[in-house]
C-alpha cells in the first residue's frame, strides 16, 4: 500500500488527567473528526466516574467510539481492541472524517497504529491455572526462569513481576511449540494501513500533573465515585472493576476497615503511580511529538501547539473546516 493510500489518523496520548479528552474533542471540531477511545476501562458499562468517561455535554456533539459498550463481565483483549478500532477507523475515514485516537492505554495505541498481528493461540484455562499455581508456590522469579529456558528473548523483555505477560508468553510457547518472541516479530511483518501523527502531553513539572490528579480525584468523589464503586462492590462484580483505580481502593472502607479519607488518599497515590507508568510507556515511542505543559497552559494554547505540530507533519493532509 502506497503511503498516500493509507488512512490518516491523529492520536492524542499521555497520562491520566493531562487534558487529552478536552483536547481531542477540540481537534475533532477543528478537523471534522470523530474520537476513537483508547482506554481499556472506559469500554465497560457502569464505570463512568472512576474511568473519567466524557459526558454528553463534554463531548459537545463530537461522535465518540469504543466507550461504554461492554458488560463488566466480558473479556476484551488487545487483539479485540485492534480489530474493533480498525473497523471503526475505516468507517470514519469512509465518511470523509478524521479518526482521532484519544487515550492513555499505551498498549492499545501502539498495537493499533503499528498494526500488530496477534497470535491466534487460544487461551488454555487449565495450563494458565497450572502456571498461576506454580507462581504462587514457587514465586514469580521461578516462573520467569521457566520462560527464560524456553525463550530467553521474551524473558528479557518481560519483567518477572508482570505475571500476566509471563504466563501468556509461556502459554504460547507450550501450546504452539514456537517462541513467543518469534511470533511477536512476525506480528510486525505487515505494514500499518495508517499514516499517523501522534501527539503526547506531559508536564514540565511533574508536581503540576500530580496536583491535577489530586483535584480530579476530589472531583470524582463529589460526583459520586464512592456510590458508584459501592454499587459495583455490592453486585459482586469486582473482577473487572478491580482493574480500574478508584474501586479496589475503596473496598476497605466498605468493609469498615479504613476511613474514607484514607481510601481517597490511596486512590490519589495509585493514580499518580499509574500516570508515571503511562509516561514511561509512551516515552519509548519515538514517533510521539511531545507538548510540554505547565500549570498555566489552557485548552486554547494546547490546541494551537497541536495545530503547529500537525501543520509540520507530512502524515496528515487535512484542511481545517
Amino acid at each position: 500500500m502506497a503511503e498516500n493510500e493509507k488512512i490518516p489518523v491523529l492520536a492524542i496520548v499521555g497520562p491520566t488527567a493531562s487534558g487529552k479528552t478536552a483536547l481531542g474533542i477540540s481537534l475533532a471540531q477543528t478537523y471534522n473528526g470523530e474520537v476513537v477511545s483508547a482506554d481499556s476501562m472506559q469500554i465497560y458499562k457502569g464505570m463512568s466516574i472512576a474511568t473519567a468517561k466524557p459526558t454528553a455535554e463534554e463531548m459537545q456533539g463530537v461522535p465518540h467510539h469504543l466507550i461504554d459498550f461492554l458488560e463488566r463481565d466480558t473479556e476484551f483483549s488487545v487483539a479485540d481492541y485492534v480489530s474493533l478500532a480498525g473497523r471503526t477507523i475505516s468507517d470514519i475515514h469512509s465518511r470523509g472524517r478524521l479518526p482521532i485516537v484519544v487515550g492513555g492505554t499505551g498498549l492499545y495505541v501502539s498495537s493499533l497504529l503499528e498494526n500488530i498481528r496477534f497470535s491466534e493461540t487460544k487461551q488454555n484455562p487449565e495450563l494458565r491455572a497450572e502456571l498461576t499455581a506454580f507462581a504462587k508456590e514457587q514465586g514469580t522469579e521461578a516462573l520467569h526462569k521457566r520462560l527464560e529456558e524456553l525463550d530467553w528473548e521474551a524473558a528479557a523483555e518481560i519483567h518477572p513481576n508482570n505475571l500476566v505477560r509471563v504466563i501468556r508468553a509461556l502459554e504460547v510457547c507450550l501450546e504452539t511449540g514456537k517462541k513467543f518472541s518469534a511470533l511477536k516479530a512476525e506480528s510486525r511483518s505487515i505494514p500499518s494501513p495508517y499514516r499517523s501523527c501522534i501527539i503526547g502531553l506531559d508536564y514540565a513539572d511533574r508536581n503540576d500533573l500530580y496536583e491535577r490528579i489530586n483535584l480530579r480525584v476530589d472531583r470524582m468523589v463529589q460526583l459520586g465515585l464512592v456510590e458508584e464503586s459501592y454499587a459495583v462492590w455490592r453486585q459482586g462484580e469486582m473482577k473487572t472493576a478491580s482493574n480500574a483505580i478508584g474501586y479496589k481502593e475503596l473496598v476497605p472502607y466498605f468493609e469498615g476497615r479504613t476511613s474514607l479519607s484514607d481510601c481517597v488518599e490511596e486512590i490519589k497515590l495509585q493514580t499518580r503511580h499509574f500516570a508515571k507508568r503511562q509516561l514511561t510507556w509512551f516515552r519509548r515511542n519515538r514517533q510521539i511529538k511531545w507538548i510540554v505543559l505547565d500549570k498555566t497552559d489552557d485548552l486554547k494554547k494546547n490546541r494551537e501547539n497541536c495545530l503547529k505540530i500537525i501543520a509540520k507533519s507530512e502524515v496528515l493532509c487535512y484542511n481545517i473546516e
